[in-house]
């Protein structure tokens, strides 16, 4: 699709919705929403097919193009610090190219491996480019004379100044044959100020093309400031990589920090040009290698991974069809148009596929359901009041609108954070959870809500029957609240002890690095024996990639340390006809970097404190502490049971530990809206009273809600084979934790805080009224 097109389309989808927000509910309302619908499913559609050629796989399922590159060291030796700052700088070099998981990892002591998926010819060359262009950006002053000093020096009359040299700046390219139109200038040999300064780097169409945009640090704002404003009227020239690009005059003192790049580039060139001086290299590279390689599991895994995918969907969308009947039947209709939209977005933004990221979507699927039960469990209630189905429908949609949109913002809080300082998988993580959770708004409020009143309005449907298998409780939840909090207590001291003890076994090869093993090997041999082969030796699920370099094939290997050695002994063994030969046996380094893990953690915490004041806005503080304890409590509940089974942390379980911390806050969120309503409706009786009455309320919700996103998870843990056992374990104990975190640790919080710091059941039930009546938003559809 062009630009022009994808422009026009996003300008009345802009149009649309504002009419349809803008309309009052009825006829006119539910013909935009279908026509929201239709378009960005017919939208969609269009961006996904053929599938086979739009939607880019990862390393893992297809496999990619692999870069080995060397330091070269100067007038120093190469030391671990160039190398932990290059692997830094190319890793937020390739996330210029899209949202997938590449493999960035230090080899041995001057080299970096990078494999990056799904690139085409054209973006293979780029890619070159971009990975082993320094990008050293100076500012130099020309000679302060308008060319006098030249014109002399060419005469023979003077001389270079010592601090000067004389090179040659293209004005044009040469067209057709002609000559480029060329200057030469006398330009001082030292920067005066250089590239190290810049923050930021933009590119934008300008009066003079495409134009690259700068800005500077604090320091460096203050030194353009001072060099422009002493030089007004003399030239300056933007050095790059030792080539003159522009050499423009200083018509005035520049004092904001911004400065501009021109040079006749192409878009291309300049969107390039931003990225790399945004991260440029302070040691120079050379590109020593490059491949393509086949993906790093095995077709039986990714066979497994797929059927059991499918497996847990369906059998999610025949039991919510079964319970619901048709109000499920409208939850399924929504749930694949969610599914059609989320892969559209996801391909628009040349998101990567990989089987952890299919898992993740499998998982944001379970959670968009969510919704739908809220909303029907809503419908229930109403009805057994005796209202008409109408009223009722209307009713539920709007009282369940604040739980579904506090749910979700609170999740988008967090990706959004993570988005804005997190980078490579971490990044990509926060992408689909962003779209996940757009398109499952879109569904539940617009989708669903309409079609839901076209066949109750019209008369078609005047009766809904739903299936009742978790009857009203009066359990009293918060009486065992100190109980439940002493069990985790004793469970987190547990896990943390068994996490010092295990030390650095705590972490894979993803963390920690290990051994890179690198074997030619007879044509004949393929990835799949090699597996089998290393069965006994509990190997075979390691990242294993076959390439071919010329008539030469190559397996190469990712291994934990030290068992290169056993795993060539192993291979040989099991094929001796392989012809095997080593080329390269040495250290490899941990793909989660220190500046990966420290931006991820930052980004995290950054989203927990807009949790912390987005619930404090919405609810009130107590609330506020509730949630976030309940946030941390299961994340480092799983990392221990993990430690505890002496399981390995991973870049995968990165995501599916995120994954928890999302799903941990929009339950205790939906299990919160109750409660304020509660509190706001002016039940009778004491805060315990009315936080356990507004638990058993939302219990059917909980338990509902549980069981759809965890049916496709334990699919994946059951079949979908020991690529993704531990990914979805992790996810499997995280939402277990989860769910009884936000009945049993999150509202007793609210309940002991409260009580701590003097308050009543009348007073806070006066701060959540009043929070309640100032931020509650109206309903959406």
């Amino acid at each position: 699709m062009s630009p022009a097109f994808t422009f026009f389309v996003g300008l009345l989808l802009l149009v649309l919705f504002g009419w349809y927000f803008a309309t009052d509910f009825g006829p006119r309302k539910r013909v935009l929403a279908l026509l929201l619908m239709v378009l960005l499913v017919a939208f969609s559609i269009v961006t996904i097919w053929p599938p086979d050629k739009k939607i880019a796989l990862g390393l893992d399922i297809k496999g990619g193009t692999s870069f080995l590159i060397r330091l070269i060291p100067g007038e120093r030796p190469i030391t671990k610090n160039n190398l932990d700052q290059a692997v830094e700088v190319i890793r937020k070099r390739v996330d210029y190219f899209g949202g997938g998981e590449p493999v960035i990892s230090p080899v041995g002591t001057d080299r970096i491996l990078v494999q990056i998926p799904g690139l085409d010819p054209a973006k293979i060359t780029e890619a070159r480019e971009q990975l082993s262009r320094v990008a050293k950006l100076e500012f130099r002053l020309v000679y302060p004379d308008n060319g006098e000093r030249l014109r002399a020096i060419d005469a023979g009359t003077e001389v270079i100044p010592p601090e000067y040299r004389i090179e040659t700046y293209t004005l044009e390219p040469g067209v057709n044959g002609e000559k480029p139109k060329q200057e030469r200038l006398l330009v001082k040999k030292k920067a005066d100020l250089g590239g190290d300064r810049v923050t930021e780097s933009n590119a934008y169409y300008g009066p003079e093309g495409w134009t690259v945009q700068l800005k500077f640090d604090s320091a460096g704002a203050k030194t353009f400031g001072r060099i422009t404003e002493a030089n007004v009227g003399h030239r300056f020239a933007i050095v790059l990589d030792g080539v003159i690009q522009s050499a423009p005059s200083i018509r005035t003192a520049i004092y904001g920090g911004d400065a501009i790049i021109t040079g006749h580039f192409s878009e291309q060139e300049a969107r390039g040009l931003a990225s790399v001086l945004e991260n440029p290299l302070q040691t120079p590279v050379s590109l020593e290698e490059q491949r393509s390689v086949s993906p790093t599991l095995g077709n039986d895994s990714i066979r497994d991974s797929i059927f059991a995918g499918l497996l847990g969907l369906a059998i999610t969308l025949v039991l919510v069809l079964v319970y619901y009947k048709f109000a499920g039947l409208i939850a399924n209709l929504a749930l694949i148009v969610n599914i059609i939209l989320l892969m559209g977005a996801l391909t628009m933004f040349n998101f990567v596929l990989t089987l952890p990221g299919i898992a993740g979507i499998i998982l944001t699927i379970g959670l968009a359901v969510d919704a739908s039960v809220l909303i029907y469990e809503r419908l229930r209630e109403e009805l057994a009041l005796g209202k008409s189905l109408k009223v009722a429908v209307q009713t539920a949609y709007e009282k369940a609108f604040s739980s579904i949109l506090d749910a979700n913002v609170t999740t988008l809080i967090t990706a959004a954070c993570l988005f804005w300082k997190a980078s490579g998988p971490v990044k990509g993580f926060a992408i689909s959870l962003t779209l996940g959770i757009l398109a499952s708004l879109f569904t539940a409020l617009i989708v669903g809500r309409n079609l839901f009143s076209w066949f109750v309005d019209s008369g078609r449907v005047k009766k809904v029957s739903m299936l009742h298998l978790i009857s009203a409780h009066n359990i009293n939840f918060l009486g065992k609240g100190f109980l439940a909090c002493m069990c985790s207590l004793a469970l987190l001291i547990a896990g943390a002890t068994a996490f010092a003890v295990r030390g650095d076994r705590n972490f894979g090869v993803d963390f920690r690095g290990g051994d890179l093993l690198a074997l030619s090997a007879a044509p004949t041999v393929q990835v799949g024996q090699v597996r089998e082969a290393l069965k006994p030796i509990h190997l075979d699920n390691e990242p294993i990639q076959q390439s071919t370099q010329g008539n030469r094939n190559y397996i190469s290997f990712r291994l934990p340390l030290n068992t290169s050695e056993k795993v060539e002994r192993t291979v040989r063994a099991a094929i001796p006809n392989g012809q095997f030969k080593v080329e390269r046996e040495e250290r490899v380094g941990a793909l989660v970097g220190g500046e990966l893990a420290k931006n991820s953690i930052w980004a995290l915490s950054i989203g927990i404190f807009g949790i912390l004041l987005y619930v404090t806005f919405r609810f009130e503080f107590s609330f506020a502490i509730g949630a976030i304890v309940a946030v941390l409590h299961d994340v480092l509940l799983t990392i221990g049971i993990f430690s505890l089974l002496g399981r390995e942390l991973t870049l995968p379980l990165v995501g599916a530990i995120l994954t928890i911390a999302g799903y941990s806050i929009n339950d205790t969120i939906v299990v919160y809206d109750r409660i304020r309503e509660g509190l706001a409706s002016g039940m009778r009786g004491s805060i315990e009273h009315i936080m356990n009455a507004s638990i058993n309320q939302t219990l059917s919700r909980t338990i509902l809600t549980s069981t759809v996103t965890l049916i496709p998870i334990l699919c994946l843990f059951l079949f979908g084979g020991a690529v993704l056992r531990d990914f979805s374990l992790a996810i499997l104990v995280g939402v277990a934790i989860g769910t009884y975190s936000s009945i049993f640790i999150a509202s007793p919080i609210v309940l002991w805080w409260t009580r701590a710091r003097g308050g009543s059941a009348s007073s806070l039930r006066r701060e959540v009224t009043q929070k309640a009546a100032v931020s509650t938003p109206t309903t959406a559809a």
